[in-house]
């Protein structure tokens, strides 16, 4: 696998990124958390960052994308710019 599409949430603190799950758990869409929580610009088209190869994210975020399934939500990821929720679509 030499790439992947995924779309992320960027929060300050684990606290708001667990809280973020559950309102996945309780059916709230990624893109719509995304717009309204999301600290990264990719917020506006609801956290979608489209298609990355390795090499191009930074490590911690880069590892969790490329574990996940598609259709799968990573646990919060920490990384310099806080934690990130990471949902893989392709």
């Amino acid at each position: 696998m030499s790439s992947v599409k995924a779309k992320h949430i960027l929060v300050e603190q684990e606290y708001e990124a667990q809280d973020l799950i559950k309102k996945l758990g309780e059916g709230e869409t990624f893109e719509t958390l995304a717009q309204k929580f999301s600290k990264c610009p990719s917020s506006q088209e609801g956290g979608d960052l489209g298609e990355f190869t390795k090499g191009q994210m930074v490590k911690p975020f880069e590892d969790a994308a490329f574990a996940l399934g598609v259709g799968e939500t990573s646990a919060p990821v920490k990384t310099q710019f806080g934690y990130h929720l990471i949902h893989r679509y392709n």
